[in-house]
């Protein structure tokens, strides 16, 4: 099996394993009142339990530490490329919400860097990249690939508009 077909079912993986979650997803905090039926099932089939069945840290272990060593641009076959190398700390946080930190850190490195879309690939690189390769050494993001929103970003394996070459 070659690298690219690995990686692609690794991806493919990751997304199946996403599309079965998305439906749970939704419907956390929905407004719906549950049904009889639903309730009475709920009620006869477990004792409701005080403990939740996860919780998030409630203290950023990486807090304070940077999540990107640097940034360089080089010229790939297709354009431009932004190569985003993280720490240490950048491949192992998983405190909620911390991609806009380390989006920021780019930015800071790479000011052009904020074009439409990049953010986008950045985001896919953050959550489900890391999930996939996670010592890939850079993430490569390129301001030519069009923007298609995160979700389409993320169905394109971070690279919507074609295979990173």
């Amino acid at each position: 099996m070659t690298q690219r077909t690995t990686e692609r079912a690794r991806w493919g993986a990751v997304l199946l394993c996403c599309g079965a979650l998305v439906p749970a997803v939704a419907a956390c905090g929905s407004d719906e009142t549950p049904s009889a039926a639903a309730t009475t099932t709920t009620m006869t089939a477990a004792p409701a339990s005080s403990t939740p069945l996860a919780a998030f840290p409630s203290v950023d272990p990486y807090a304070g530490m940077p999540l990107i060593d640097h940034t360089t641009w080089t010229d790939g076959v297709d354009g431009p490329r932004l190569l985003v190398y993280p720490t240490e700390a950048g491949r192992r946080e998983a405190f909620p919400n911390t991609e806009g930190r380390a989006w920021q850190e780019v930015l800071t490195q790479s000011p052009d860097a904020d074009t439409p879309g990049m953010r986008d690939q950045f985001v896919c690189h953050w959550v489900w990249a890391r999930m996939v390769q996670p010592d890939k050494e850079s993430w490569n993001l390129e301001p030519w690939r069009p923007v298609v929103g995160y979700q389409a970003t993320i169905q394109a394996s971070c690279n919507p508009g074609g295979p990173e070459r």
